[in-house]
């Protein structure tokens, strides 16, 4: 199984499940290229050009086909790697890439994340004593989960530094805007689980998924109730089941 996190996050995004994935499964958390401890984005710095270093990153590592787990970026990215016949199944946690075209939504998500970016880079120096209170852990996880109580504070203060020092944001965040999202969902044969939060205030529904609704229909659909953007860090325990109650048997 390999697991890939967010836009800004690191593979630490995964922390909270990854002891009830590895029960079923040897699991590999990868951070993604351009990302806080994960290698440069050299070249163009599209969302294929993260696709490509991605598998390219698999490929080296002698994996061929796996069980994909993505949220947000990480999720858009399973996608087009199930597209290229690497996934036996997919498991996508409120995915990007699923805007309809035209729909202004993304330039309010790629402006949101700026701002998001800056304010963890103003907010990363202070970071172990923001999050000692519980008022500056429901700051920093506002748009990412609505249970927070449980994240231990050492793992967002990680998260916020990661964010701060992501250093391919701006260019990704450039080209998404630019480029788009391209998918090609007619070559994804195997398996598709969506799950998204219904509470999810980055990528809102129903106009975040309208794209995957309408070009991957034979996709399962699993909506959580009170969950924000980041399932895994939000309900764990929740999380985990669907995706193991998804891979078994495939």
């Amino acid at each position: 199984m390999v697991c890939l996190h967010g836009f800004m996050d690191t593979w630490r995004s995964w922390e909270l499940v990854l002891p009830l994935l590895e029960r079923r499964h040897e699991v590999l958390a990868l951070t993604l290229p351009g990302h806080a401890g994960g290698p440069p984005l050299t070249g163009a710095a599209t969302t294929t050009a993260l696709v490509d270093a991605v598998e390219e990153a698999l490929d080296d590592a002698g994996i061929g086909v796996a069980h994909l787990v993505g949220n947000s970026l990480g999720g858009y990215v399973a996608l087009r790697l199930a597209a290229r016949g690497h996934a036996s199944t997919v498991v996508a946690l409120a995915p990007a890439g699923g805007w309809a075209t035209g729909d202004p939504a993304l330039h309010e998500v790629l402006k949101a994340q700026r701002e998001i970016r800056a304010q963890a880079k103003l907010a990363a120096p202070q970071a172990p004593q923001l999050l000692r209170t519980v008022e500056g852990r429901r700051l920093a996880t506002r748009m990412i989960t609505t249970n927070f109580e449980h994240i231990p504070a050492e793992l967002l203060a990680h998260q916020m530094l990661g964010i701060a020092a992501c250093t391919g944001a701006e260019t990704l965040l450039e080209r998404a805007a630019r480029d788009g999202w391209p998918l090609e969902a007619q070559e994804i044969t195997c398996p598709v689980r969506f799950v998204w939060g219904t509470a999810d205030r980055l990528l809102r529904l129903p106009t975040a998924a309208a794209r995957f609704r309408a070009e991957l229909p034979q996709a399962d659909w699993v909506l959580i109730d009170d969950c924000g953007h980041c399932p895994q860090l939000d309900v764990p325990v929740e999380a985990a089941d669907l995706i193991l109650g998804f891979t078994s048997g495939r």
